[in-house]
């Protein structure tokens, strides 16, 4: 009698022991679940960057058992705070400048993870159709914005109409231009008001996104932005908070970019307008 209660108290251990074992085998298994979902930040997307975005998830959910998920907006200002508040748990809508400079108004902390692609800006004109028409003392109009201001005025000297002070940093003003040959009178506005000055102004320095709104045809263009030494602070990039970075379920989300199937699709909508990143070679 005394060795059955023995051997049933020594089954019922074994049990308890199964059980507890199997709880915490199960809040494990569904706490690495719950990190597998990872939520990105991203502007009101295109049918093109949609289905760019399905081949991603679908590549980190097949190769790399990770749940991506998209959270858009509509404010450049919004998905950068969303990532420091944890509202999100990447985002992808910004390049190296314009994260340095939130970095710095901010006081933040978030840090780019992967690269994605660039998109070479232009300078257009509807009066003259190649640079050496511009007359001197023309009016060419950029963006007001830091980072944009910046990267229109790299535009005008790489096009060889200006030249900036060598001390100039990542982000470079009209104070910054060391020499103006042609007298331009640089026009400074909202970045969104570009495309429509053009009508006012002998040439405008516009961003992708507004003359794509704006329909510019690119027999306006007189100037692409090169890929060169100068273009890395325009590279887009993955972003994620400094504490996170190191995140493999982050890290495959990188990977799920950063293949051959994105890079095909991202040709396939764009043409050489918008240029993979992670592969280039920088001169």
């Amino acid at each position: 009698m005394k060795k059955r209660k023995q051997r049933n108290l020594i089954i019922w251990l074994i049990v308890a022991v199964v059980v507890v074992v199997g709880g915490i085998f199960s809040f494990a298994h569904s706490q690495k679940q719950k990190a597998q979902t990872v939520t990105v930040g991203v502007m009101t997307q295109t049918n093109a960057e949609q289905k760019i975005w399905e081949q991603i998830a679908k590549t980190a959910k097949d190769k790399y058992g990770v749940t991506v998920k998209l959270k858009s907006f509509t404010d450049y200002t919004q998905p950068n705070k969303a990532l420091a508040n944890g509202d999100v748990d990447l985002n992808a809508f910004q390049h190296y400048a314009f994260l340095d400079a939130w970095n710095k108004a901010n006081k933040g902390s978030l840090t780019p993870i992967g690269k994605t692609f660039i998109t070479p800006i232009h300078l257009y004109s509807q009066k003259y159709t190649s640079l050496k028409q511009l007359p001197n003392g023309a009016t060419i109009a950029v963006p007001n914005d830091a980072s944009n201001e910046s990267r229109a005025l790299f535009v005008l000297k790489n096009a060889g109409l200006i030249t900036l002070k060598k001390q100039a940093g990542t982000l470079a003003t009209v104070a910054d231009i060391k020499s103006n040959p042609h007298n331009l009178k640089i026009k400074e506005l909202g970045a969104e008001q570009t495309a429509r000055a053009l009508s006012d102004v002998d040439a405008a320095v516009v961003n992708t996104n507004y003359a794509q709104a704006a329909k510019l045809p690119d027999k306006d263009i007189l100037y692409t932005e090169p890929v060169n030494k100068d273009s890395k602070q325009w590279i887009n990039v993955i972003v994620a908070n400094k504490k996170d970075k190191n995140k493999d379920a982050y890290k495959a989300v990188v990977k799920a970019y950063q293949t051959k199937e994105v890079k095909q699709l991202i040709h396939k909508y764009y043409g050489d307008k918008e240029i993979t990143a992670w592969d280039l070679n920088l001169k």
